[in-house]
């Protein structure tokens, strides 16, 4: 076996579908696929799909000439890392499965597993829009909001497996009610669909952030003023991470990150307005898309096989 040669198994498993692939150390996709997750079959069935196309991977890899020497695995939800199990996830119905060991058990590789915020901050922070700023915050921004304190590379957990829930800050304490229980969160009134709904409740017809967007920079005032309010709520839960973690470098990624200048130039904007003594952070969109994911749930796999080797 060569270095060249080595490759891991990575899986990004989402509500709708994962994501899949063959990486190198170095970042690079030797091969990619996609599978559906189908939730609606239950948990125990998902683990089977997660688990038979992750040993389907590693096969591919050997048939290729490679040679697996890890698995990474993604989940959204509430991920306890240090054991190996997703706690909770809504999305794909997963309580207290230990994720970990069954993928190592199966594929007889070391394996770990992580949140797919975190490993996709991960993988903006060291092989995409935050790469060599040390200290980074990815912000995911999409049906919901959720984040990643990256710090040389090294993604913030949590002591219960929960850091990142910037989506939770509350910004508007009159606000709408979020799915949390709770009026006024910052995911209650910046996330995509939330911008979608006010657009609907104040409109009377439906639209997505995407074309609220559009309607905003072609001049019309109520998409405009939605737009404005999920600007200026983004940018008041923005300038509390500034000031709890005074990061080099913000990087908004998912959805919302799509509207390009017309979410960063007043963004931008909104959020020196909102800084005092604090450092402005440079403001970027993610690089990498939706192969983040992926990419970070293998960098996690590297990491776990460099402590264990130690």
């Amino acid at each position: 076996m060569t270095p060249g040669d080595e490759v891991v198994v990575a899986l990004d498993v989402g509500g709708t579908g994962m994501k899949c692939a063959l990486v190198r150390p170095d970042g690079a996709t030797v091969h990619a696929e996609r599978h559906a997750t189908d939730a609606a079959r239950g948990p125990e069935a998902v683990v089977g799909t997660i688990l038979d196309v992750a040993e389907g991977l590693a096969g591919k890899a050997r048939a290729d000439g490679l040679t697996p020497v890890a698995c990474g695995i993604a989940v959204p939800g509430v991920v306890d890392e240090a054991r190996g199990v997703a706690v909770w996830s809504a999305n794909v119905g997963f309580r207290d499965v230990p994720l970990r060991d069954l993928a190592r058990e199966r594929l007889g590789l070391p394996t770990a597993l992580g949140h797919d915020v975190r490993v996709g901050g991960l993988a903006e922070a060291r092989l995409g829009a935050g790469r060599d700023t040390g200290h980074v915050l990815f912000v995911a921004i999409g049906t919901g909001i959720a984040a990643a304190h990256v710090v040389d590379g090294s993604a913030a957990v949590g002591a219960h497996g929960a850091a990142g829930e910037i989506g939770h800050i509350l910004v508007r304490p009159d606000g709408p009610p979020c799915g949390c229980g709770r009026p006024g969160c910052l995911e209650s009134v910046a996330s995509a669909s939330a911008i979608g709904r006010r657009y609907a409740e104040l409109a009377g017809a439906t639209a997505t952030a995407a074309e609220v967007a559009d309607r905003a920079a072609a001049g019309e005032p109520l998409a405009g003023r939605v737009w404005r309010e999920a600007v200026e709520a983004l940018a008041d839960g923005l300038a509390t991470g500034q000031a709890l973690f005074d990061v080099a470098t913000i990087v908004i990624g998912g959805g919302l990150a799509q509207a390009g200048p017309r979410l960063f130039d007043p963004l931008r904007t909104a959020l020196r307005e909102r800084l005092t003594f604090h450092r402005e952070p440079r403001l970027v969109a993610a690089a990498l898309g939706d192969e983040a994911g992926c990419l970070g749930a293998a960098l996690l796999a590297l990491d776990t096989l460099a402590k264990e080797s130690r």
